[in-house]
């Protein structure tokens, strides 16, 4: 068995994780299926000029994801239905490692997960996608506001297909796990309105560099309208100056930083001088400051919900629960 694969040793990838990847792709490409035999390690070691313990390493890594699996004094073997999955996100946050870790949990030992960002370039999605047609058994894809996006999608089958977490660009026939940035928010806020009332006025962080769904800002002025709360939304990040008596929605976490820092310069207390809201949550919110108040979906679930999508052959099409979590900054 010859595989397909060349030492980079210039490269920062590790020789081990190369000799990884390299199997892996062979996997994707169709040159190896269950059963198939790989080179021994002494053949290895000797036709790539590699030493005993990077082969062994790379081996054993293959073995612990279920990718080969060993036979006493007989070899290495491509494990049983090996499949590969394509995971498409858009950026690395700490609530997308939730998100992550969720799916990969919930897969089968057999599935091997690639992930990708495409950082809402759709330059960058293209390359993802167009280079992955054809090499994965399922895609998982984190879509985004472009128009290009649907073409870009178009080559790939339906039944293999999942976006999860935006429903944008959105065909009626396509499987589904998004979660719901406008009416579902909109309930989140009345849910606080009791601890909104503590303050005067009520300000919407949206600062120009987020690529969070605009719904929600369209949701906020309903919401304040309706209940008649005085009102602002900001979306230049220097315009904010945090002031008493105000309460703020924040859809990003730099400006969450920006407030705790103001409240420390200015001695003010969230929670009694001023509020937060934060959108989204992560595993440290709950211990920032004695707690920082959430609006967010359950990235568990939309990871467990994907990995049930890769499981199986059915349909999903599914929004994920958003909920308030009211902490000590409000």
């Amino acid at each position: 068995m010859i595989i397909d694969f060349m030492i980079n040793i210039n490269s920062e990838v590790p020789k081990y994780q190369q000799l990884v990847n390299a199997i892996n792709d062979e996997l994707a490409n169709n040159n190896l299926s269950s059963g198939d035999a790989l080179p021994s390690v002494n053949q290895m070691c000797s036709e790539y000029q590699l030493s005993r313990d990077t082969v062994f390493k790379a081996y054993s890594i293959l073995k612990e994801q279920g990718v080969i699996e060993s036979v006493p004094n007989k070899g290495y073997y491509i494990a049983n239905e090996v499949r590969k999955v394509l995971l498409v996100l858009d950026t690395f946050k700490a609530y997308k490692e939730v998100l992550y870790h969720s799916f990969v949990n919930n897969l089968l030992n057999n599935v091997i997960t690639d992930v990708q960002f495409h950082h809402y370039n759709i330059e960058n999605f293209k390359t993802i996608l167009n280079n992955s047609k054809g090499k994965y058994f399922k895609y998982i894809v984190m879509s985004f506001d472009n128009e290009e996006v649907v073409d870009v999608l178009a080559d790939i089958p339906d039944s293999k297909l999942l976006l999860i977490d935006w429903n944008v660009n959105s065909k009626p026939e396509n499987n589904f796990v998004f979660q719901d940035f406008g009416a579902a928010f909109y309930s989140c806020l009345q849910e606080a309105t009791q601890a909104f009332r503590k303050y005067k006025k009520l300000i919407f962080l949206y600062p120009s560099f987020t690529n969070h769904p605009f719904e929600t800002v369209s949701y906020f002025k309903k919401y304040c309208k309706n209940e008649g709360i005085d009102f602002k939304i900001i979306t230049k990040s220097n315009d904010f100056s945090i002031k008493k008596n105000e309460a703020y929605i924040s859809v990003s976490d730099r400006m969450l930083g920006k407030f705790l820092e103001q409240c420390r310069a200015k001695n003010f207390e969230p929670g009694t001088d001023v509020g937060f809201l934060s959108y989204n949550e992560t595993p440290m919110k709950q211990f920032i400051y004695k707690g920082i108040s959430v609006i967010s979906t359950d990235f568990n679930q939309l990871g467990a919900k994907a990995a049930e999508f890769v499981k199986g052959d059915k349909k999903i099409q599914s929004y994920i629960p958003t909920k308030l979590i009211l902490r000590d900054s409000l």
